[in-house]
């Protein structure tokens, strides 16, 4: 029972019980009154709570002398050794007197304790599964599931903001600190980095919570972190934190200071981990004096959109100090963080985290806002002993040696042994890795208990499903005296290796509703022991009635989250500024590329890169002369030798500092630099290569924060091209090649043409085509081979760094489904035209014994992907997408023995991998099934041959389309495919725009009633330079990005506009402006005087316009009123 509802009557329905949650839980949840001076709100039912007391462990030291010595027993350098003793760790299970009888008997009691474990661990391997294996897991520490939206950006934010609107949710945005993931479940619980633990990123989260701990509590620090680690295993709760230090390596600015900042609750209890709302995460982080991140809480139509529209406003050039000011102003509640970004990180930001949240939140919010007020921090004006920083410093000689220094000096209430560490008992750290064959054993062991089985589920289908995932899996020094070998205890680390495993898992979630979440940072505790018959029997029977009782209802009474649908409750949007991405994306990111490729190769990356995220033109441009300049600098210092992406700011931000220096844009450009924190002193010592966060490569196949350009693509002459074909066998890849090499002037310029067949080039056929480009880049090269996944695209995209080209692919049109980018339609007649084959160079023809085979295998490659997001992919990678007509829109639907054939062959397919992988279909258990399916494709298909061919756009049409398009890139003459996402541009001002003609005829009016007016309108020329008309109604510079913002709600409406009267001198000329209502609204200009300008005389800005009520009223200007006034309608939007 989760500490939540503990108090809760089971018969009480819980959805009458919300609103009693929030203080339920933190009266429940959190130690008693008697351990701090802040006080729990009352609890509501007035009934009474047993009091929850800390029980010291058994022996410690007296709370008043431990701190009392602590600080002074703390050291910078290891002591020096007293006895050989005294470099054996004691765990506290062996602990003795320290007398030299006792330690030898000490010394002799671990050596048996050391046998007897090597003798379990090497037993271990020989463990096996019967009917009376068991097995029970419980997560141990997990942070929030990675959800990829399936919308676009900007659905995301429309859904987003309609929810606010109908008041259906609230939404939150806190900062995005750029530091690494740190998960905590208490001492025994454990210190976990987001794929790792025991390691020098744990150590030093160890080390900076303890800390924290004693600029919070002072003297009490030594008791409140003990009684803090009993909470959190008592209770079986881990926290999450952003880590963020100068000692781990650079990010996108070295910190001031080293700190962690709370980002998460989570109550684990013994199903699926349930997380604290942001209201409970704060109170929960008060009572502790924990430090807690920036929130901002948008609960109007009003914020939300005007806080969408501040980022637009400054994701080009937004810092910590403004961005921070602008949604102040916006937000309808802002809760400031107990570290300032400013103070302690600096003012580069990495960005923003905006997600739905439940209506509620903002109740629960002000709630928990008067009853924990910020705590004060007791040890903040204290000596609490040396810094992370200077710990690091004098510990140098490698990873352990820091490790340990830091462990001891953060205390034995915060760290009482180091077994996760350095392991137990005689057994070195190294021997933790535990042999395979774990995973296989528990998946095959009976579950104990729900949670049990709904782990084994996931990690069973993520298994069969090749997911790029690893389940690492290690011996529990902490249960070292359970241990025997019928009774085996592990901690498991499931390890994502890439993003879009997190896509294809919802994917999974969407077609089985009771699949728990796939979350990051995921560690899970893992008993494996084997039961006597009678215990085997009783365990059978108990574990069979829980599941039975718990499978039907458990996870369908969560279905929801705080009132939203499961859809919506996962609405998130990242928002990263271009200040912060300029270090992290274009400069670091880009090392290799540059000192790999060289300037050319790397300016290629960066442009790319800017494309991807929509950069505006003018940055593009500012940015592309400062990132030249960067790449001649640090070529010139450091030669051939690349600079390290873990100190790379050394170099980067003196260079980015005195950039700046040269003028207010490149200030702009720049954000902030200077003021540099040296780490090379104090730097962590790392394994080589070792990146615990995992962002040190650039980003690949992950959508961007900002959404692609839509900026048309031009192909120089002087470049070459890549024509290649993400597709499956049957797609005419090679006859359209054919085609295309036939036809007289190729694509429409000069460049020669070649072809590169794959079925008939001999070892690595990306390779061979690398080598050939090489040798005349400038050409077109057709790639006839199909290019199903990302390992391939990323080689093309190397190709076009290193050859200076561009690449466009070429696919068949097709709807999809919900897992896969082509039809079952299409993939039919891909099956019928290889069955119609003679003679084929691969051998994949007609009389091939398992053409089925090789083309379902084809299909599976692109499992998981939606056609949009294919699509999407492929135009931000490349730029452009040329889609090659395949099926009639009008086509009958596809046969029913044709669509059962297939889906019979899908799921032969998918048991053939579950259990053979990659083997052939001869070879496997299946091969006798595998031999009948594909006979009766064959029969099936050709006797469907009319409809299979029927539905076929005619060749010739195909390749007419398709030569077109390709044309089109070659020119750069084609537009953005209906799969690219919109692009934000920077905004700077909110304007009224007006039709361009109806401000003529208004002009023409004017001039026929007044001879003066017409003369100067025909002097100016104002029909013939008047290109836009618009009225200002806030400007970022002069007004502020919450100014222009406001506007958002108003966004792409139409607002009458009435024009009163025309002002002019020879120098300009405005119409005054009255702005009409929106739904009622008013609509105000933050100018003085709204106005639209005309005309101004060369050399005067658009601006001075704004003068013109001044110079009439000194008879320095006309003013000629429009009487009746004349309104015509404009549309509101953001420039």
């Amino acid at each position: 029972m989760s500490l939540s509802s503990s108090l809760l009557s089971p018969h009480t329905p819980r959805r009458l019980l919300r609103p009693l949650l929030l203080p339920l839980r933190l009266s429940s949840s959190f130690p008693s009154p008697a351990a701090s001076p802040l006080a729990m709100p009352p609890r509501r039912d007035h009934g009474k709570q047993p009091q929850q007391k800390w029980k010291p462990k058994a022996a410690p030291p007296p709370a008043a002398e431990e701190f009392a010595g602590g600080v002074k027993k703390m050291t910078l350098a290891p002591k020096a050794a007293a006895a050989p003793a005294a470099q054996v760790w004691v765990p506290r299970g062996y602990a003795t007197s320290a007398s030299p009888s006792s330690s030898s008997s000490v010394a002799a009691e671990q050596g048996g304790a050391s046998d007897k474990l090597s003798s379990i661990f090497n037993g271990a391997k020989d463990f096996s599964v019967d009917n009376n294996t068991f097995t029970e897991a419980k997560i141990r520490a997990t942070f929030y599931p990675k959800f990829e939206n399936e919308k676009s950006d900007q659905e995301t934010r429309t859904r987003m903001i309609e929810m606010v609107s109908h008041g259906l949710a609230t939404m939150e945005v806190t900062l995005k600190h750029s530091g690494s993931l740190f998960m905590y479940a208490g001492h025994y619980g454990g210190a976990y980095a987001k794929n790792s633990y025991g390691n020098i990123y744990t150590a030093v989260g160890v080390f900076v919570l303890g800390r924290l701990f004693r600029e919070a509590w002072g003297k009490k620090a030594p008791i409140m972190q003990a009684e803090f680690n009993d909470f959190l295993e008592k209770n079986r709760i881990s926290i999450s934190m952003e880590l963020v230090t100068a000692v781990l390596g650079d990010h996108g600015q070295r910190p001031k200071d080293d700190y962690a900042v709370i980002t998460a609750v989570t109550e684990l209890g013994h199903g699926k981990p349930k997380f604290f709302s942001t209201p409970e995460v704060i109170a929960f982080c008060r009572k502790w004096r924990l430090p807690t991140n920036h929130v901002w809480l948008f609960s109007t139509r009003k914020s939300a959109t005007s806080f969408f529209a501040a980022y637009d406003a400054l994701c080009e050039e937004g810092t910590a100090t403004p961005v921070c000011k602008a949604l102040d102003e916006i937000a309808d509640i802002s809760v400031p963080g107990s570290k300032d970004h400013v103070m302690v990180q600096g003012e580069i930001l990495e960005g923003l985290v905006a997600r739905v949240v439940s209506r509620e939140s903002s109740v629960q919010m002000e709630e928990i806002l008067r009853n924990f007020p910020q705590p004060s921090l007791d040890g903040c004006n204290s000596d609490i002993g040396p810094s992370l920083r200077d710990i690091c410093a004098a510990n140098r000689s490698d990873e352990k040696q820091q490790i340990k220094a830091l462990l001891e000096n953060v205390g034995s209430s915060m760290c009482p042994d180091l077994c996760d560490w350095f392991g137990n008992s005689g057994i070195e750290a190294q021997s933790r890795n535990a042999d395979r064959s774990v995973v296989t054993h528990f998946l095959q062991a009976h579950p104990t208990d729900y949670a049990t089985k709904k782990l084994q589920e996931m990690i069973r289908l993520m298994k069969q499903r090749h997911f790029p995932a690893a389940f690492k899996c290690y011996w529990d020094f902490q249960k070292v005296d359970s241990l025997s070998n019928d009774n085996l205890y592990y901690k498991m680390a499931i390890h994502v290796h890439s993003d879009s495993v997190f896509k294809r898992y919802q994917q999974e979630m969407r077609r089985n509703q009771g699949l728990w979440p796939l979350y990051r940072g995921f560690f899970v505790d893992i008993n494996l022991f084997k039961a006597n018959n009678k215990k085997a029997a009783e365990l059978s029977k108990d574990s069979n009635t829980l599941l039975k009782n718990i499978d039907g209802s458990l996870d369908s009474s969560s279905s929801t989250k705080d009132d939203l649908a499961d859809e919506d409750s996962n609405l998130m949007v990242k928002l990263k500024f271009l200040t912060y991405k300029i270090r992290t994306f274009l400069i670091r990111n880009g090392l290799s590329t540059l000192f790999k490729d060289g300037p050319s190769a790397y300016r290629t990356y960066y442009l790319r890169q800017m494309k991807i995220w929509g950069t505006s033109p003018s940055k593009q441009k500012e940015l592309s002369k400062m990132l030249d300049e960067w790449a001649v600098y640090i070529r010139r210092k450091y030669g051939n030798k690349q600079l390290l992406s873990s100190t790379y700011l050394s170099e980067a931000e003196p260079f980015l500092e005195q950039y700046a220096k040269r003028s207010p844009a490149n200030q702009a450009l720049i954000g902030a630099a200077g003021n540099l924190v040296q780490t090379e002193n104090f730097l962590a010592i790392l394994e080589a290569h070792r990146d615990e966060e995992g962002d040190l490569q650039p980003e690949r196949g992950t959508s961007p924060s900002s959404p692609t350009s839509t900026s048309l693509d031009v192909v120089s002459k002087t470049e070459g091209l890549i024509v290649f074909f993400p597709g499956i066998p049957g797609c005419a890849k090679s006859a359209l090649c054919k085609e295309i090499l036939n036809t007289p002037g190729g694509l429409g310029d000069n460049r020669p043409l070649h072809s590169l067949m794959g079925d008939l080039i001999k070892g690595r056929y990306w390779q061979k085509v690398a080598d050939e480009r090489k040798k005349k880049p400038f050409r077109i090269t057709l790639a006839d081979k199909n290019a199903p996944n990302e390992e391939v695209w990323r080689q093309i995209e190397d190709m076009c760094g290193t050859t200076k080209a561009a690449a466009v692919p070429v696919i068949p049109d097709s709807e999809g489904t919900e897992t896969n980018p082509f039809s079952l339609d299409a993939l039919a007649v891909f099956m019928f035209r290889v069955l119609q084959r003679v003679n084929h160079p691969g051998n994949l023809d007609k009389a091939s014994p398992n053409p089925g085979y090789v083309l379902l295998m084809f299909y599976n490659l692109y499992d998981g992907k939606r056609r949009r997001d294919f699509e999407s992919e492929l135009y931000e990678r490349f730029g452009s997408l040329v889609k090659m007509p395949l099926l009639k829109p009008d086509r009958a639907p596809l046969p029913g023995d044709v669509k059962s054939i297939l889906d019979e062959g899908i799921s032969l397919f998918r048991l053939h991998q579950s259990r053979h992988g990659r083997a052939e279909p001869s070879k496997g258990s299946y091969a006798k099934e595998w031999a009948q399916w594909e006979k009766r494709l064959r029969g099936v298909l050709l006797g469907n041959a009319d409809y299979l061919s029927s539905i076929q756009v005619p060749f010739d049409v195909a390749v007419k389309e398709v030569l077109e398009q390709l044309k089109a890139v070659a020119k750069g003459d084609i537009k953005t495919p209906d799969t690219a996402k919109r692009r934000f541009g920077n905004i700077v001002f909110a304007a009224v725009t007006v039709p361009q003609a109806d401000i003529l005829g208004l002009l023409r009016e004017l001039g026929k009633n007044d001879s003066d007016v017409n003369t100067f309108l025909n002097g100016i020329k104002v029909e013939d330079n008047l290109s836009k008309a618009h009225v200002t109604l806030a400007h970022k510079r002069a007004h502020g990005v919450a100014a222009v913002a406001s506007y958002g709600v108003y966004q792409n409406q139409e607002v009458p506009v009435s024009f009163n009267a025309f002002l002019y001198t020879d120098k300009m000329a405005a119409l005054e402006a009255q702005l009409g209502t929106i739904n009622g609204e008013k609509v105000n200009s933050r100018n003085d005087w709204p106005h639209v300008t005309l005309w101004t005389a060369p050399g005067v800005a658009a601006k001075e316009a704004n003068t013109l009520p001044e110079l009439v009223s000194a008879g320095q200007a006309k003013r000629v009123p429009i009487d009746p006034p004349i309104t015509i309608s404009g549309v509101l939007d953001f420039y």
